[in-house]
């Protein structure tokens, strides 16, 4: 049975055909499996390629179409690069509603006897309070820069984003806050990088800026 906390939340279609664990929460497609139990904090190699090679949405497995759904945190945003495939925009919708991590600021991540790998780049180890949905049509596959194993995804310009926070609607002062309190761990690595970085990435964050709407918009919608 679905934990009581989801029981109201409305779960797409495509996703009530997902496993649910031990803790009444649906399974991921993308989960892997250890021992026989899933492992929430990794992710299936080969699902990353199937899902790549085949447009399959991250978190039901099912065939995606022509819009594609990033859930992002706001650095992610700065940088327009992601190391997770795109969802189906309802799948993404139910999980930032549904998942502990993604609904719950005051969760961390429990990083006891983990397992190498997940995502590629550098991946801040933290909760940021607030996840963006980042609607595009488009995103480019690279490898992961200096040394780093597996592949990013540079995001393409978005036709909507709409920001979460407690699995509910973000005002404008939690996004700004999340921003502000994740800026100066990418400034650190900009920082090692050089000049050039450092700008790049203020006029990055500058743009980011200007993505975020008033309190009274639950989303934004570009031409």
């Amino acid at each position: 049975m679905l934990n009581q906390r989801l029981q109201q939340l409305d779960m797409p279609d495509r996703m009530k055909r997902l496993r649910i664990n031990d803790q009444g929460y649906p399974i991921p497609w993308f989960v892997p499996y250890i021992d026989g139990k899933p492992e929430f904090r990794n992710f299936d190699g080969e699902k990353f390629g199937v899902a790549v090679r085949h447009r399959r949405c991250w978190l039901c497995g099912e065939q995606l179409g022509v819009h594609l759904t990033f859930v992002l945190g706001p650095m992610c945003m700065v940088n327009r690069t992601n190391g997770e495939p795109p969802c189906h925009y309802d799948c993404a919708h139910y999980s930032v509603q549904a998942c502990p991590f993604l609904s719950q600021p005051r969760m961390r991540r429990n990083e006891k006897d983990k397992l190498e790998g997940g995502c590629a780049g550098y991946g801040l180890k933290r909760n940021p309070g607030v996840v963006a949905l980042w609607t595009t049509r488009s995103y480019k596959l690279f490898r992961a820069p200096m040394g780093g194993k597996g592949y990013l995804f540079t995001i393409g310009d978005p036709e909507r984003i709409e920001y979460y926070a407690e699995g509910r609607t973000a005002t404008r002062d939690e996004i700004m806050a999340s921003m502000e309190s994740g800026l100066p761990l990418l400034m650190k690595i900009a920082e090692q990088e050089g000049r050039e970085a450092v700008d790049e990435l203020q006029r990055k964050y500058a743009q980011t800026i200007e993505l975020i709407p008033a309190n009274d918009e639950r989303r934004m919608k570009l031409a």
